[in-house]
């Protein structure tokens, strides 16, 4: 099989044949249809710090698909050959205290796929059959895709209640524009977003925003009083990392807020601790989907509003041919406002 690989440590992939990954008896082989390009595949690409402490070559990245089954081991069940599938990319021990106790998202002993075991840069792959997830409802397959961000954007815009309340967003790359249209869609009362990038902000306003604030010349602040709002923002999502981007969200949070944190931040920085008591604000870190419950969530919504799928479907920028991966991922590294697919059909 076509399959892009890392066969050393250093930068860069190669498209090789590799030998078709082998189904155990509790395992499902998928024929790949599409990928999304992740953050992490980026860095597994150019080969950073991050990369070279976490990853071990040889390796198969690759952790956002959709395909087709074409095998299915002899212990799996409620999964048939011929299933329009995505896949849960981490992989959990099962006998940890949070695996037994149903929280397998917070598994401590965590693989990943496409980053500690081999992905869906291929025209195969397998995983464990509890960690494929069944379209049974009709979707297309580059939405299905990016069923894996998807569920980080939805993980995020669940975490606290959102009906009727002020929302705050800032970072409006894929995932952060994909909560605002969860949120939107759930029914928040006004939600605002925040970047310094004139294109995803108005991507934003497209996916739901009332209002966008670029804070490379504008104040959270200074947006409230046009919106009606008399009190700070009830609810936040840290979906960038920047290390402006937590304070100034503390700054404009209401008395009894809370935060939802899903944006990896490169360096440490300072916080005002003392305004997260004395205003007792809530903080929660976001990592990955829960185990199931997100993905039955976004299934659902998908199902049932032409809106957000349509709006989830807008994410998708740009679309190659795996066999002009380098294309496609030079794309990605330009920082552009949606997500880039691969299609494994055009190797």
């Amino acid at each position: 099989m076509k399959a892009l690989f890392k066969a050393a440590p250093g930068a860069g992939f190669e498209f090789v044949d590799r030998p078709e990954p082998v189904t155990g008896p509790a395992d499902v082989k998928i024929r790949v249809l599409r990928t999304g390009i992740c953050g992490t595949d980026l860095h597994i690409d150019s080969w950073d710090d991050w990369a070279a402490s976490t990853i071990a070559a040889p390796l198969i990245p690759g952790h956002e698909f959709s395909g087709e089954v074409v095998e299915v081991g002899p212990l799996v069940h409620d999964v048939a050959v011929g299933d329009l599938v995505s896949g849960e990319g981490h992989i959990v021990c099962g006998m940890c205290r949070n695996c037994r106790a149903g929280r397998r998202q917070m598994c401590i002993r965590t693989l990943g796929v496409g980053v500690q075991r081999d992905g869906a840069f291929a025209e195969y792959i397998v995983i464990p059959g509890e960690n494929v997830w069944v379209h049974h409802s009709p979707v297309d397959p580059e939405v299905g895709a990016i069923f894996d961000p998807f569920g980080n954007a939805v993980h995020t815009a669940l975490a606290f209640s959102v009906v009727g309340e002020d929302v705050l967003v800032t970072g409006c790359g894929p995932i952060g524009l994909m909560s605002i249209a969860v949120a939107r869609h759930v029914g928040a009362r006004f939600i605002v977003a925040t970047d310094v990038s004139e294109a995803r902000l108005r991507l934003a306003l497209e996916m739901g925003a009332d209002a966008v604030v670029d804070v490379s010349t504008e104040r959270v602040r200074e947006v409230q009083p046009r919106l009606g709002m008399r009190e700070g923002f009830d609810v936040g999502f840290e979906m960038s990392g920047s290390a402006k981007a937590l304070p100034e969200m503390i700054e404009n949070m209401n008395h009894g807020g809370r935060i939802a944190l899903l944006g990896l931040p490169s360096e440490g920085f300072a916080v005002d601790w003392g305004k997260v008591v004395t205003h007792m604000l809530t903080m929660k870190g976001i990592y990955g989907r829960e185990m199931f419950e997100t993905w039955n969530s976004m299934s659902a919504m998908l199902q049932t509003s032409d809106v957000l799928r349509e709006r989830v479907a807008s994410i998708i920028s740009e679309r190659y041919p795996a066999r002009e991966w380098r294309a496609a991922f030079d794309a990605a590294h330009s920082a552009g406002v949606g997500k880039i697919i691969l299609d494994w059909t055009e190797v």
